[in-house]
């Protein structure tokens, strides 16, 4: 009987109003009558499936964006700016729009050779984009409330990896220093935050672990991280674990 409801359930937007009317008292009879938590969620599940794709059609129409915003992203007709700018813009619309978490992907950054080529055209893809989208949530009052951040899995080392010659050249992974950049949403500009030594190898000076920054960036959603908890395996857990101190010299 669930299965069947939940099966009348995703074809429910294509029936006629009052057909629809009575799916929706057939799935809460079922609710009602099995009283499982789960045909709840199922159906709001359903319900906001169809709200994204009645609203995506819209979102992702950029005819109505002006040639001035579409080449502050980069993006062009010729279909070479790699996506991540479409992308870009495409945040800032979700954003506009009441989203509240968006995630954008560059992958290919692992170069443990061929870097002098890749990098620069990975550089290409991002950089304009990312600084645009930045510059657009803030001209349209949207980046106090909104913040965004850009990085990676871990760094990578400043030495050699592989064959050294003029043209071809990699590095390996580095665990222990990476860059992340933050903006808006509480964190203070221009700022610099960290130092590594010469060969960017230890941190001497304002370390920030990855726990911190997480911590960090709760407290710029308005969530105490050390109350922020959840049952698992019988005893409380938080996102930062028992570790994590929130960074006060990134905070505006």
């Amino acid at each position: 009987m669930r299965c069947s409801t939940f099966r009348i359930r995703r074809n429910r937007r294509r029936l006629a109003p009052a057909n629809a009317r009575r799916v929706d008292a057939i799935d809460r009879m079922a609710e009602k009558t099995f009283g499982d938590p789960e045909i709840n969620t199922r159906i709001s599940q359903y319900e906001m499936a169809f709200r994204m794709q009645t609203s995506v059609p819209d979102l992702t129409d950029l005819s109505g964006e002006s040639k001035a915003t579409l080449d502050l992203y980069g993006i062009n007709d010729t279909n070479t700016d790699g996506g991540f700018a479409r992308n870009c813009l495409l945040a800032r619309r979700m954003a506009e729009r009441g989203v509240r978490f968006v995630q954008l992907m560059h992958r290919g950054w692992d170069q443990h050779s061929s870097l002098p080529e890749q990098i620069r055209g990975q550089c290409k893809d991002v950089d304009q984009p990312t600084a645009a989208l930045i510059k657009d949530l803030k001209q349209r009052g949207l980046l106090d409330d909104t913040l965004v951040i850009w990085g990676g899995e871990f760094g990578r080392t400043v030495y050699s990896q592989g064959t050294l010659t003029a043209t071809n050249y990699g590095r390996d992974h580095h665990g222990r220093c990476f860059t992340m950049v933050a903006a808006g949403g509480g964190i203070k500009p221009g700022l610099s935050y960290g130092q590594t030594d010469d060969w960017c190898y230890n941190i001497v000076k304002d370390p920030v672990h990855i726990h911190d920054f997480n911590a960090t960036v709760l407290r710029c959603m308005g969530i105490e991280h050390t109350k922020l908890t959840f049952k698992f395996q019988g005893r409380d857990f938080r996102l930062t674990d028992v570790h994590g101190n929130v960074v006060n010299g990134l905070l505006a």
